[in-house]
């Protein structure tokens, strides 16, 4: 019976959508997105940056991105830290929703690196502070997602 296991590997382009907002953080993440993509053999040129306004703008941008054609994966990193009105639940679950729904949709490789914290505090321990650095564990999840998905295809 066959099995399939994806690998942290050189897989295609693959584009990283960037929030803006809490730039100190999603730059942070985007380092480690970067770090990785390079530990798996690609080049720069195999690596496009797309810079959004939010978080919320993201699923717009990767439903784009995956709609040309172009990438084997997509990577989007964000940061929504919670305050005191429910605009943070509104705007993390629904850039969850729409990003999941670009997946499945184009049946493609997108992770998701936003984080969901309540401090900045949180979020910086998670862009490369004592918690790792989450926009290199989305990367990662992203090549290894695209590897497995282009073994299942190329199945005889």
């Amino acid at each position: 019976m066959p099995e399939f296991s994806g690998e942290r590997r050189h897989v295609g382009p693959v584009a990283v959508l960037v929030s803006r907002y809490n730039e100190l953080v999603t730059r942070r993440l985007l380092d480690g997105a970067l770090e990785c993509a390079h530990e798996a053999g690609m080049t720069d040129e195999e690596i496009d940056i797309v810079w959004v306004p939010g978080a919320f703008e993201l699923g717009a941008a990767a439903s784009e991105l995956a709609g040309s054609g172009r990438y084997a994966a997509l990577v989007a990193l964000g940061a929504v830290i919670r305050g005191d009105t429910p605009h943070f639940e509104y705007v993390a679950g629904e850039t969850a929703r729409a990003l999941s729904a670009v997946a499945v949709q184009h049946a493609m490789a997108v992770a998701f690196g936003v984080l969901t914290v309540d401090t900045m505090e949180q979020a910086t321990e998670r862009a490369g502070g004592k918690a790792g650095n989450k926009g290199h564990e989305a990367m990662s999840a992203a090549l290894e997602l695209a590897d497995v998905l282009r073994q299942v295809r190329e199945r005889p």
